[in-house]
């Protein structure tokens, strides 16, 4: 009967039961530990991520209040008369899709 054996023979004065238990204890120990320390990184390294993400949004929010600035219709038309010299369209100059031929066909001319 080798099950019998491992409840009552005795190794160095201690029952080998009673060294699997305690190898059995000092194993499940270590092993909690280990993985309360990676769970303990882990979490560390969510909130980084969750630090970088808050980040990240106030900048994407910067950012649309810059493009809206800078998509400014004022701005664009006080931007181009001052450097380039336009205006707005003259009222007269306007067409439709349906005289685009004719003012083609005369080449451009008002």
């Amino acid at each position: 009967m080798i099950a019998s054996d491992v409840f009552t023979r005795r190794v160095r004065g201690f029952r080998v039961f009673d060294i699997l238990a305690l190898a059995l204890l000092l194993t499940l120990a270590l092993g909690s530990y280990a993985l309360k320390t990676f769970a303990g990184a882990q979490g560390a390294g969510t909130a980084d991520v969750q630090g970088q993400i808050v980040l990240e949004e106030k900048r994407i929010r910067l950012l649309h209040a810059e493009i809206a600035h800078l998509e400014d219709p004022s701005r664009i038309e006080r931007l181009s008369t001052q450097y380039l010299g336009l205006q707005a369209v003259d009222p007269k100059r306007e067409t439709t899709p349906e005289a685009l031929s004719e003012i083609a066909a005369r080449g451009a001319r008002p």
